[in-house]
């Protein structure tokens, strides 16, 4: 069995980070080791929650997986909240890091064109250092913009996307996809790049005109599961962007109306039969 160690906060409440990246990965069989670094009562969108952050546990949890001969065959981040967590993290890379552990980067940052609020052009500096340091990265367009220094746009072709993944690979990893992309009407996915071969892939389904907070992290923690699985880098993003766009649809029919998350667990079933 596969086993994976994800680096990224909890929130106990929320649907989103390690609360979708644990179940999701494990469901499709690797086993699932968490890092987190900070726990949230709930994730941002609800009002007064609480946090407390786990910078200082980072290396001491490291150590001790170390003195215990732990390996990873991939490790996988996702949202972090300062850059001395990255520094943090970029170290564990150094000490775990074997001859085929895969590294996956989703530098969680921005959206619709803006930083989130706690981030600055420092923390886009570090997110680049820690891209460089990856295997696969899996930003979206807001994002590789920033990492890139190229003007975001809010309307594009793929020439745009093709330049943004283009100065993404030069940050230095193998596999860049842009997620997100919409290159016609009613249409959204990902293009992906692979810097070794020079090759474009480009997967567009439905688009579903409806939001939901951590849909980003189904998508990249999708994909992480399926390349563990053994899936070709492609097929992992087609099925993941097929998998989130189905459990945004199921989430739509739940009477309930849920806001603050997608009902992933409902659709858990439905992914391991994908192909």
């Amino acid at each position: 069995m596969k086993r994976v160690l994800t680096i990224q906060d909890i929130s106990c409440l929320g649907k989103c980070s390690l609360t979708i990246a644990l179940p999701v990965i494990s469901a499709l069989g690797s086993e699932t080791v968490i890092l987190p670094t900070a726990v949230l009562s709930t994730h941002t969108m609800f009002q007064n929650f609480t946090c407390k952050d786990l910078s200082d546990q980072i290396e001491p949890i490291g150590n001790h997986w170390k003195s215990e001969g732990v390996t990873f065959d991939a490790i996988y981040t996702g949202y972090l909240g300062t850059i001395e967590q990255i520094d943090k993290i970029r170290s564990l890379f150094r000490t775990f890091r074997g001859e085929n552990t895969i590294i996956i980067v989703d530098p969680v940052m921005a959206d619709n064109g803006k930083l989130y609020p706690a981030f600055d052009m420092d923390y886009v500096k570090k997110n680049a250092e820690l891209c460089a340091e990856a295997d696969i990265i899996v930003p979206n367009i807001t994002e590789a913009a920033f990492l890139t220094g190229i003007e975001y746009r809010e309307e594009y072709d793929i020439g745009y996307i093709r330049k943004l993944l283009s100065a993404l690979s030069e940050l230095g990893a193998g596999i860049t996809v842009l997620t997100g992309v919409s290159l016609e009407k009613g249409k959204t996915g990902v293009v992906g790049y692979d810097r070794k071969t020079g090759e474009y892939y480009t997967y567009q389904n439905r688009k579903i005109n409806a939001a939901f907070h951590g849909t980003g992290d189904l998508f990249s923690s999708t994909c992480v599961g399926e390349i563990l699985r053994g899936k070709d880098w492609r097929d992992a993003m087609r099925i993941a962007a097929d998998y989130t766009a189905h459990t945004i649809e199921v989430t739509l029919q739940n009477p309930k109306k849920p806001w603050y998350g997608v009902d992933f667990e409902a659709t858990i079933p439905d992914l391991i039969r994908l192909e």
